[in-house]
């Protein structure tokens, strides 16, 4: 079995009774303003869905969709060792319904693309998209306590949420509602990068997936990742991954 499957539907109006056998992300291509879900036996909400938002359940997630306009839908599942292979916790159940990540919107609807590359590329790609989804929905944590935990994960979610912006530790560590300093040596602790090494980290295998997923130029991949200095943004990608981003995108 592949490690990612991916699909695009047209639905005819009405929807029904699903059941996902993997973790699945589904992106809506058709505004489905009458969108009503219930999951797991939860009563049927009525949750509006706009082009480009969707949802992310887990293997197993039993539910109902119903939409009153024909729905355009792409769907990619992906299986458990890719998942853990991409830092997911192990037993963690996602679900989440609404907007969802950009980078991981971008990734998915151009999943189908993946295999035109090769295998390499396929690997590389999929590999991408799942730490995105992980990165997004599942920030790493170890044994810290559970208010510890919850704090540091505000902080991971805010550095996704703004990585085009200027990041601060005084700003991270007031996401996280800590000092400064015990906040670096907490998220040390816990992810084993300081804060900054996971900001840069993240920005360049944000931009690694963006140079293979988009034609954005190198420049405006930089400052969308917050880098206002190329050539720093490709001295530091060069010394992460081994090559120029302009290599990286044409291998």
């Amino acid at each position: 079995m592949t490690e990612l499957s991916v699909s695009t539907q047209i639905l005819p109006a009405g929807g029904g009774a699903f059941r996902l056998e993997r973790l699945t992300i589904g992106i809506f291509l058709t505004d489905q303003p009458s969108h009503r879900l219930a999951v797991e036996g939860d009563r049927r909400e009525f949750i509006p869905l706009s082009q480009k938002q969707g949802w992310v359940f887990s293997a197993g997630t039993e539910g109902i969709c119903e939409y009153d306009e024909q729905l355009t839908l792409v769907t990619v599942a992906i299986d458990d060792t890719l998942l853990r292979d991409a830092g997911a916790a192990k037993g963690r159940v996602f679900r989440r319904v609404g907007a969802l990540d950009p980078l991981l919107v971008q990734l998915v609807l151009s999943a189908e693309n993946f295999s035109a590359g090769g295998r390499m590329y396929r690997e590389t790609m999929s590999r991408a998209l799942a730490v995105q989804l992980v990165a997004t929905l599942d920030p790493p944590t170890t044994g810290q306590t559970p208010l510890d935990d919850i704090r540091l994960r505000r902080a991971v979610e805010h550095v996704h949420a703004r990585l085009g912006e200027d990041l601060s530790l005084e700003g991270l560590a007031a996401e996280a509602g800590m000092s400064t300093f015990h906040f670096a040596r907490s998220f040390k602790a816990v992810t084993g990068v300081s804060p900054l090494q996971y900001v840069i980290r993240t920005r360049l295998e944000t931009a690694q997936a963006l140079l293979k997923s988009t034609k954005l130029s190198i420049a405006e991949i930089a400052h969308r990742v917050g880098y206002e200095d190329v050539s720093r943004f490709g001295q530091h990608f060069r010394r992460q991954f081994g090559m120029t981003p302009a290599a990286f995108r044409n291998s």
